[in-house]
């Protein structure tokens, strides 16, 4: 299973700084590892050793006032094979891409199948609202929008400025 943090907010930041880095370290070692190993296509493999490897899918995360946005391309997928769950401020996708392919021509037969299952996990800032979580699925496309709680979104103020 992966983990990756959304950005904290100011006032839960400071404490948790290490964390911070050791996240930054492990995203960048992963963008370093597709130079290396050239760009693969989803889903991306991680080696778990002992010949173990899982597919991981790559999330993109946007931020604004009012709530978070997350999507994942899962090209392949079935939605019925998709779920999503959020407990204890962590966000879970877990799902299976399943593919069977079969060929009869005069002379042969011809079946192939193919099975991988993901699993990834977000903590999700203290200011979203857990009950205010929906997800989408539309073209291979997860779309996750996670509200923030009311208290933590602030108003905007517009200041004065004087002349002196």
């Amino acid at each position: 299973m992966s983990t990756t943090e959304l950005p904290k907010t100011a006032s839960s930041s400071s404490h948790r700084t290490p964390e911070v880095f050791s996240t930054m370290r492990d995203e960048m070692n992963r963008l370093f590892g597709r130079f290396e190993n050239g760009w693969p296509q989803w889903p991306t493999m991680v080696s778990r050793g002992l010949g173990q490897n899982v597919m991981v899918p790559e999330f993109d995360v946007h931020d604004n006032d009012k709530q978070f946005t997350i999507e994942a391309e899962l090209p392949g997928v079935d939605e019925k094979d998709v779920s999503v769950t959020v407990s204890d401020g962590t966000l879970t996708i877990k799902g299976e891409n399943k593919d069977e392919r079969e060929e009869t021509k005069d002379n042969y037969f011809l079946s192939e199948r193919t099975y991988g299952a993901f699993e990834r996990s977000l903590r999700l800032p203290d200011t979203v609202d857990e009950s205010k979580v929906e997800a989408r699925f539309d073209k291979g496309v997860l779309k996750i929008v996670a509200e923030k709680k009311p208290e933590s979104v602030k108003p905007e103020r517009t200041i004065e400025i004087k002349n002196d």
